[in-house]
């Protein structure tokens, strides 16, 4: 009997479904009952289901780094060149964007394991280790952007560091994927407080309605920090980690082709959302920039107590708490993006719904990710606004491989069948990758030989 017994069980393990799968089919369940509802209600409470990797991606690209260059940026240069380039940056995300919900609602697969299995094993090793050592690069500036917002109440690093650490465990915890993305977007949402902050601000009206109509001029001209401040706003937009993320997140959260059309309304929300909380934070620092304060030498919390005198107390509080939030959010996003890429590789356990027993290298590495970064922030004397700005520039440079990646696996008949994609598509896709290019090539050759640059 006891023998049966064994065998009756081990065939129930051998066949039983994974936590995932269960937790996945129970939301899928909660899609499909709204979806054969034709009611508007239905129809609002399907998008409120559906949304989420779109809005995340987007607000977790509106990262701590992305936040102190758009605060740079506004200080440096004031408002005339970069509201309207802010708004083409985001352009560019959402064509990228929109791929990866495409990719991963035809194909079920993550990115790092799509490129492994149609460019074989090697390939998808070396996208996965690229990376991690990208996200681990990005994972330090925002813990450096968790330490400088907190700072502004004088807490010390050690103490932001190691509570938002802390923060990143507890969301982990709940082991379920809704869980986590709702919580992920509570706080995400959070990067809407730099608008109440540009109104606080007081810009001027036909100020920015002359940025937008004439998209210039740009003060002081064409130099190599100019470049490197368009470099650090298009890092701050598109980089190789939101695409590994939202295809990822598109597939744990369960969602097939019947969802693409949510899927494009959520990463326009998104961009719209990050391209709003942009903008509200350049035009905040623009102040500095009319009251020819120079912000070469910022770090930390010195943003915020220089446009104290500007904005009260309550508009600094608010603008360090962004900060703040922005490191914070893209810190638990790109953790998960390394873990993922992670599972996928390695043919593990790769979902947020998953237990800690079943998946337990997933939300390992996550954590490592997460504690290592956190860690070498703690060096001191760092240069902090250089290297935040120094990584986003990184980022621009490794984008124009990720996309031609991007744009091979989405003209894949075989996977994709009726959703591959259309020649606009491509002809956004390669115009995105060559502009990306050549402002790289500009950037160097301006770095290199600083002396063709008009006097």
């Amino acid at each position: 009997m006891s023998i049966e017994k064994a065998k009756r069980d081990s065939y129930m393990k051998r066949n039983a479904l994974a936590r995932e799968d269960v937790k996945r089919a129970q939301d899928r369940h909660r899609v499909h009952s709204l979806r054969s509802n034709k009611s508007r209600k239905s129809s609002l409470k399907l998008l409120w289901l559906l949304v989420g990797p779109g809005i995340l991606v987007m607000l977790g690209e509106n990262d701590g780094p992305s936040m102190i260059s758009y605060a740079t940026t506004g200080a440096t240069y004031g408002i005339g060149f970069f509201l309207p380039f802010i708004i083409l940056t985001f352009a560019m995300a959402f064509v990228i964007q929109e791929m990866t919900v495409r990719l991963g609602a035809a194909t079920k697969h993550g990115h790092a394991e799509l490129i492994s299995a149609r460019f074989g094993q090697s390939w998808g090793v070396f996208a996965m280790v690229d990376l991690l050592i990208g996200n681990l690069l990005t994972l330090v500036t925002e813990f450096i952007a968790i330490s400088a917002g907190l700072s502004f109440f004088g807490i010390a690093p050690v103490v932001s560091v190691f509570g938002a650490f802390l923060l990143i465990i507890a969301i982990t915890s709940s082991r379920r994927y809704w869980t986590w993305e709702r919580v992920t977007l509570g706080f995400a949402l959070f990067n809407l407080v730099f608008v109440p902050i540009a109104v606080i601000a007081h810009p001027v009206q036909s100020h920015i309605i002359a940025a937008f109509l004439n998209w210039g001029p740009i003060p002081r001209g064409v130099t190599g920090g100019f470049l490197l401040l368009v470099m650090s706003n298009i890092g701050a937009t598109v980089t190789p980690w939101m695409l590994f993320f939202q295809q990822s997140a598109t597939v744990d959260k369960g969602m097939t082709t019947e969802d693409i059309r949510h899927g494009r309304i959520d990463t326009a929300l998104g961009a719209l959302i990050a391209s709003v909380a942009a903008i509200a934070t350049v035009l905040t620092t623009s102040l500095l920039f009319t009251h020819h304060i120079n912000t070469s030498s910022f770090q930390g919390a010195d943003f915020a107590h220089a446009l104290q005198p500007f904005i009260g107390q309550m508009g600094a509080t608010l603008f360090a708490l962004g900060i703040f939030e922005a490191g914070l959010v893209a810190a638990i996003a790109i953790s998960s993006s390394s873990a993922y890429a992670f599972g996928e590789i390695t043919h593990r356990s790769h979902s947020l719904n998953s237990s800690f027993r079943e998946a337990w290298p997933f939300y390992a590495v996550m954590l490592a990710a997460a504690g290592i970064a956190g860690s070498l922030v703690l060096i001191p004397h760092a240069p902090l606004v250089f290297i935040v700005l120094l990584v986003n520039v990184i980022a621009t440079l490794s984008m124009p491989p990720a996309i031609i990646f991007l744009l091979l696996l989405v003209n894949d008949r075989e996977i994709m069948g009726v959703h591959v994609n259309k020649k606009l598509g491509n002809i956004l896709g390669l115009a995105i990758a060559l502009f990306l290019i050549l402002i790289g090539v500009a950037f160097g050759i301006i770095t290199i030989f600083p002396h063709l640059l008009p006097a």
